[in-house]
């Protein structure tokens, strides 16, 4: 025998509840998934400082990003929807790469394209507040 009696308790089945990833866990994938974007945003800045892979640091600085950057981005996808998560990893790396590249000189800034950066911001912010949990239907 398994070692459970007649007498043990049966739990109760389960009602229809908030689908897995709610609260603190969801929190955190959303924590992971600004950290990647911010990854991906240094790996995108190395690499144009790598000159074709040739500098050393900026070579490494690139790699290793790259690979935190898709860590976090797969940990942040086991809970928000991949493709939720592609969008807001491509939206912030995309904003912090051009406002970098602003900020040192490499590249110049327009009220135009400010705009549309901000149009990317609220597009991330938008998929953050659209990503709610919905309750499972029972089976």
């Amino acid at each position: 025998m398994t070692g459970r009696t007649s007498s043990s308790p049966v739990p109760p089945p389960r009602s229809p509840a908030v689908s897995p990833g709610t609260g603190a866990r969801r929190s955190r994938a959303w924590a992971l998934l600004l950290l990647s974007g911010v990854l991906e945003a240094v790996w995108a800045t190395a690499l144009g400082a790598a000159e074709g892979l040739t500098r050393l640091g900026p070579t490494v600085l690139f790699t290793a990003a790259l690979v935190l950057s898709m860590i976090t981005l797969a940990r942040a996808a086991r809970v928000v929807p991949m493709g939720t998560a592609y969008a807001v990893w491509t939206g912030i790396g995309a904003v912090l790469t051009v406002a970098w590249a602003a900020g040192t000189g490499q590249e110049q800034m327009s009220w135009l394209k400010a705009l549309f950066l901000a149009g990317i911001v609220a597009c991330v912010a938008g998929l953050h507040a659209a990503d709610r949990p919905h309750r499972e239907t029972a089976r």
